[in-house]
């Protein structure tokens, strides 16, 4: 469920809100129509409710139309504003304000931006969507990527990802008190990887394109293998050595195994991106 950013506040619905609040701070703002600072700053507040993409739900109240809400408040200048946390008033302002003052007191009792990416990062790593959460976590600061729940998390998406040697990198530098059971599922799988990427049909190909180098067919069938296990990057390197001279090689199906690798790798990934700008400027 998607937290919500705005609402208008009604008798109706008054109640609702507040309790809310025990999920997600609430921001009411208490403003009317006959008071043009009030009424001007509103569409400012919305934009700012949807930047903090959910830390806090706006709550405006039109003091014209609830006249009763207004009082039960007790509000004596507009406009007012009144954060509200667990269903209890932890800060508030009252008359115009700049929006920098409204950010100082949200930033006073709100998690950090960088602190909501990286809840928004691990919830999307425990849903599996590891392809939206890797930017997240990469864009995060040096002191939070040092943090050993951030660096399996990043581990999870780099496995995912196919990107197995940055994995393992990272894996070598989790702290002692992190080495539970998702390090080791992680570590499982990338043994797993190194395991498969060595089999005895990958042994003998690169034996037999180490003694007739230039042998398309070989180079063909051992890239496919090291998809297989996937070695991507490998697989990539060599046909590209190839492909650099020629496009049609093997009737143009060298050029197939290569898009069908980029394709399974999708746009996000940095390796594929590399080789596709290669690609591209061999092209045009």
């Amino acid at each position: 469920m998607h937290p919500i950013h705005h609402s208008d506040v009604s008798q109706h619905n008054f109640q609702e809100i507040l309790a809310n609040s025990a999920q997600q701070p609430v921001l009411f703002y208490f403003w009317a129509p006959i008071s043009d600072e009030s009424a001007q700053l509103l569409p400012e507040l919305q934009q700012l409710a949807q930047q903090y993409a959910g830390a806090f739900q706006l709550a405006t109240l039109n003091c014209q139309q609830e006249q009763a809400l207004a009082a039960q408040f007790g509000i004596q200048a507009l406009p007012t504003i009144a954060l509200f946390i667990n269903g209890q008033p932890v800060d508030g302002l009252g008359g115009p304000q700049p929006l920098s003052t409204i950010i100082d007191m949200l930033d006073k009792h709100l998690p950090s931006q960088e602190e909501r990416t990286v809840q928004t990062a691990l919830q999307l790593v425990k849903q599996q969507d590891y392809t939206q959460a890797l930017p997240l976590l990469l864009e995060l600061s040096e002191t939070w990527q040092s943090q050993g729940e951030v660096k399996l998390a990043l581990a999870d998406c780099f496995i995912a990802t196919r990107r197995f040697a940055e994995a393992k990198t990272l894996l070598d530098t989790v702290p002692m008190q992190y080495q539970q059971s998702d390090y080791k599922r992680l570590l499982a799988q990338i043994e797993l990887y190194e395991q498969a990427a060595e089999s005895p049909a990958i042994k003998e190909l690169e034996e037999a394109l180490a003694q007739d180098s230039t042998n398309a067919t070989i180079a063909n069938e051992l890239a496919s293998q090291y998809h297989q296990v996937q070695r991507d990057e490998d697989a990539l390197e060599l046909l590209w050595r190839f492909l650099q001279d020629d496009l049609t090689l093997l009737d143009g199906e060298m050029k197939k195994t290569f898009m069908d690798i980029l394709s399974a790798l999708g746009q996000g990934n940095p390796i594929a991106a590399r080789y596709r700008r290669q690609l591209y400027s061999q092209l045009y």
